[in-house]
Parts: structure tokens; C-alpha cells; sequence
């Protein structure tokens, strides 16, 4: 079991990876430039993780446990569907496009770089995510309140919000609420 000051300090790796993995990539980031962005010796990286692949995975699996957290207290006490799916569109886009950004960059880019085992794990995390969402859209779907097609909706709705990385500014004409709001307003029917 670590103590507080050593899940801090992993935890600070994650955080300096996941920047470093977004702007650099993760096939060009060293274990140099890790260790050198917490302020500690190549080495001593090792004593939190086995090897860089296994920081890449740590900084995927927060992401997802970032995002599934905002999700479900998102939902907390909430029964109407179209006030559900206003929350998690909102929620989505505020983990994305927050605290959250690096790290669900870094599993929407650098997937690719994944072993095969560790894909499995984080595709395990990504399912329960996904679960809320697809429960959250049936229930839209009963409502009349979206397309029957919920599997094939899902999909398209992840990747208009994921997509969002690339054009949204925090200085821009709209706020993140407000982006939400006009997405849910495309994606609801009549």
C-alpha cells in the first residue's frame, strides 16, 4: 500500500505524462523528459512505474476514471431522460475540454501505442463509461426523445465530442454549456 506522499508523486507523473504525451507523443517522450518534469532522477521513475508503458496506461485509465466520475455525479438524482443526456453531453465536454484534456487526448491519439493486454483493461474502463451512456440514451430512445439506432448514436455522439479537442476555444464565442446545449439540441429529434 503506498503512503499519501507516494500516490502524489505517481499521481504528478501521471499529470506530467499525460502533457508530455499530448504535445510530444508518447514514442517521443523520454523517460528523461518525465523524470525532468517532476524534478527527480530517471531512475527513480521506476520506483513508482515498471516502464513508460505502464505510465502510458496509468494516464489512459485516469482519464476514463476522470470522465466516468463526472458522468455519475452528473447523473446523481436525475430521472428525466433529456435532463440526462444534457448532463452527460456537458459533462463529457467538461472533462474533455478541462482538467481532464490531457489524458483523454492521450487515449484518443495514442491508442495505437498500447499493448494488447493493457488495450483490454482500458477497454474494460471504457465499457462501464459507455454503459452509462448507452442506458442514458435507450431511455431517451423510449422517450421518442432520439433515433432508435442508440448503439450507432453513441458512437456518432463520441465523435462530435471528442472532435471538439481540435476546434473549441475556452476564449471563444460560446462556453462549454453553452456548446453542450447546441449539440444536445442536434442530437434530440423534433
Amino acid at each position: 500500500m503506498q503512503n499519501t506522499l507516494d500516490k502524489t508523486r505517481r499521481d504528478e507523473l501521471i499529470d506530467a505524462a499525460s502533457h508530455l504525451f499530448r504535445s510530444q507523443g508518447y514514442e517521443r517522450t523520454t523517460v528523461r523528459d518525465l523524470a525532468q518534469a517532476v524534478g527527480m532522477q530517471s531512475g527513480s521513475l521506476f520506483y513508482h512505474f515498471k516502464n513508460k508503458a505502464e505510465i502510458l496506461e496509468a494516464v489512459m485509465a485516469k482519464g476514463v476514471a476522470d470522465i466516468t466520475a463526472v458522468a455519475e455525479f452528473a447523473l446523481e438524482g436525475v430521472t428525466e431522460p433529456k435532463e440526462k443526456l444534457r448532463r452527460l453531453v456537458t459533462g463529457h465536454l467538461t472533462a474533455l475540454l478541462g482538467s481532464s484534456q490531457h489524458a483523454l487526448e492521450v487515449l484518443l491519439y495514442e491508442w495505437h501505442s498500447l499493448s494488447t493486454e493493457a488495450r483490454d483493461r482500458i477497454v474494460q474502463l471504457r465499457d462501464r463509461y459507455e454503459t452509462l451512456w448507452q442506458q442514458v440514451l435507450d431511455e431517451a430512445a423510449t422517450a421518442g426523445l432520439v433515433h432508435p439506432d442508440t448503439t450507432f448514436l453513441r458512437k456518432m455522439i463520441f465523435g462530435s465530442l471528442n472532435w471538439t479537442v481540435q476546434w473549441y476555444r475556452p476564449d471563444g464565442s460560446m462556453s462549454i454549456e453553452e456548446m453542450g446545449d447546441r449539440m444536445l439540441n442536434l442530437i434530440l429529434r423534433g
